[in-house]
């Protein structure tokens, strides 16, 4: 039997978001910080910058997590790798390449906590059924998700546009049911959702971070004449049509 404070609220820490099997531990204040450091820690915390840790609470679960996160684990979980052989090693070292992430993802299966080491940036818990089972996702965003996830490597349909637009020709898409856990830059208030059915977005810019694989993805002139599109001072802009979410980063 494990007993433990780690989801009690404290002078230092509380759990300020819940999706799932997963917590979002965050540490509003450093009690340990040195005189020194004081003030840049006060005001550190005044514009939320503060340290946060995914708690998962596995119940006879699993979970796929992006390697070297974990932290801590009690009770009886079982880590095991996602290479199921020398061909598939291949394959995943392969992915790896185009898209940035790490070859291995463990995942760790069983009954207790798992704790992942502690960043700065900002947690996102989804529920993939809010994006009808699917979300494409930019590079460095996974942390972790539901092992009811199937993680895959996509490719832009049209590799020109995705050169001109600045997104990158491969990224991580996950397909299924399930939580999943992403490490952004952006908080979640700041992030802007566009639902589109048989319609579209232009952003000026690679600000999209998610997206629906049902999208299609284009980069277009903004006028129909490239002199009209030098003269408005936009020039090309990333377009997505069709049926599906896009999540937007306000900011680069």
């Amino acid at each position: 039997m494990i007993q433990t404070n780690i989801y009690e609220a404290t002078q230092a820490h509380s759990i300020t978001a819940q999706m799932g099997q997963y917590s979002v531990l965050e540490y509003q204040k450093d009690l340990s910080v040195s005189a020194d450091h004081a003030q840049t820690a006060f005001f550190m915390s005044q514009m939320g910058v503060h340290k946060r840790q995914v708690v998962v609470n596995l119940n006879n679960s699993g979970t796929i997590v992006q390697a070297g996160a974990m932290q801590w684990m009690a009770g009886n979980i079982e880590a095991v790798t996602n290479i199921k052989g020398a061909g598939d090693a291949i394959k995943k070292l392969m992915s790896a390449k185009v898209t940035g992430e790490t070859v291995v993802k463990p995942r760790y299966r069983g009954t207790g906590t798992l704790v992942l080491e502690p960043t700065y940036k900002h947690i996102i818990l989804t529920d993939l059924s809010a994006w009808g089972g699917a979300m494409v996702i930019e590079d460095g965003l996974f942390l972790a998700c539901d092992e009811s996830i199937d993680l895959s490597v996509v490719a832009r349909t049209n590799l020109s546009s995705a050169m001109l637009g600045g997104e990158g020709l491969f990224n991580t898409c996950m397909k299924g049911s399930g939580v999943a856990v992403l490490e952004s830059p952006f908080p979640a208030d700041e992030l802007i959702v566009v639902d589109l059915e048989n319609d579209v977005i232009k952003i000026d810019g690679n600000f999209a971070i998610c997206w629906s694989p049902t999208l299609q993805f284009t980069v277009e002139k903004t006028t129909k004449t490239l002199v009209g599109s030098a003269a408005s001072g936009e020039g090309f802009v990333n377009v997505y049509r069709g049926t599906g979410r896009v999540l937007m980063a306000p900011v680069g």
